[in-house]
């Protein structure tokens, strides 16, 4: 088998989709969210999205609909929808924002809370058994170079070109 793994030499500047690095990341974090999506869909009912409020709302405490946008990294859209969904479970509650009569406050119910605490240890162990072949100095050397390339990616969106 060749370098690029499908039969054929890969030319320098050519475009391989297997070793294009922005395909790998992208084919890699589907592969992991879609794993764990299902595990949370088929035992909790919860998409990846909703998923993610949770967490965010148990670590940081009540937030608006656009801290949230902010912390999670996920569009207004994606960021309503789940919201919804989990106020119609009423995992979450939403409040008046004490500055902002426009805004309201999202914060994870007791029922919620509970979830969390059941949904956390699960979560935990899916990424331990995701990292069980790497040293724990190859982890921490993944963590700071995926940080590294979100922050170099944060930085070329405001760029029109690298």
């Amino acid at each position: 088998m060749s370098p690029d793994g499908h039969g054929r030499e890969q030319r320098e500047g050519e475009l391989r989709l297997d070793a294009y690095l922005p395909y790998r990341l992208s084919v890699a974090s589907n592969a992991v969210s879609g794993l764990i999506a299902r595990a949370y869909q088929d035992r909790f009912g919860l998409t990846v999205p909703q998923w993610r409020l949770i967490c965010v709302l148990a670590e940081d405490g009540g937030l608006t609909q656009g801290q949230l946008v902010a912390r999670t990294v996920m569009d207004k859209v994606t960021v309503s929808r789940a919201a919804q969904g989990l106020l119609k479970r009423h995992l979450i509650g939403r409040s008046d924002h004490h500055a902002d009569g426009r805004s309201h406050v999202l914060a994870l119910t007791a029922e919620g809370a509970s979830l969390y605490a059941e949904i956390s240890p699960l979560a935990l162990a899916y990424e331990a058994a995701l990292i069980a072949g790497l040293a724990p100095d190859e982890v921490a050397l993944l963590k700071r170079l995926l940080t590294r390339l979100q922050s170099a990616a944060g930085h070329l969106a405001g760029d029109a070109a690298p």
